[in-house]
């Protein structure tokens, strides 16, 4: 039902953007992404993008070897004309979810934007960014949070939004990646609203028994 709603959301919001327009504009966010986080790859690094979506990060990234997974990227290609795989040969969509995804490799930088709130288990999809990062690579995750800790209680209990089934604060963050063996480098608030801040976290993997 979550993957339905997603779907329909991005197809609602893209319905009224020209393809061209939106391909640059979206290119020029990342862009500016990259540059706010202070972050350069080198030429050829093998990236993952987790949680892709239909304009992900992979867009910007053509000097690197990218693999792309999303459960709805079939769907995607099939139902959004703003999504053309063949515009991104240096990429490799998969059609899975990210918890059940095994490429068979790691990698040295794992992208997850907007995408770990997504999971039905948090602390599972948190794991399963460690089983796909390189031994000292670099986690580069970003999520809302509730800015008010007590805020987060009635969302769970009463949860009203079946897209971003986690709700948690910054703390809560926090610690999750640091007992699943990430050292955050930075954290940075991306964007503010009433309840809810905009977090992204560059985290160094640093592998332990847990």
């Amino acid at each position: 039902f979550a993957q339905f709603l997603e779907l329909w959301w991005w197809r609602h919001y893209l319905s009224g953007k020209e393809v061209k327009g939106y391909l640059n504009w979206k290119r020029n966010y990342w862009i500016s992404f990259l540059e706010r986080a202070g972050l350069s790859l080198p030429p050829g690094s093998g990236v993952l993008d987790a949680g892709c979506g239909p304009a992900g990060i992979f867009m910007v990234l053509e000097h690197c070897r990218v693999d792309a997974v999303d459960p709805l990227c079939g769907r995607y290609a099939e139902t959004i004309r703003h999504f053309n795989p063949d515009n991104y040969p240096y990429v490799r969509f998969f059609a899975q979810r990210m918890e059940a995804f095994r490429p068979g490799k790691t990698y040295e930088v794992v992208f997850c934007l907007n995408a770990i709130n997504h999971v039905a288990d948090l602390k599972s999809g948190i794991r399963q960014l460690q089983r796909l990062l390189q031994q000292d690579g670099m986690l580069v995750l970003s999520t809302d949070v509730h800015r008010f800790s007590w805020f987060k209680w009635p969302f769970r209990l009463l949860p009203a939004d079946v897209l971003h089934p986690q709700q948690h604060d910054l703390r809560d963050y926090l610690i999750m990646l640091r007992q699943h063996g990430f050292t955050a480098l930075r954290t940075i608030r991306l964007k503010r609203s009433l309840f809810f801040d905009y977090y992204l976290f560059i985290c160094k993997h640093t592998p332990n028994d847990l």
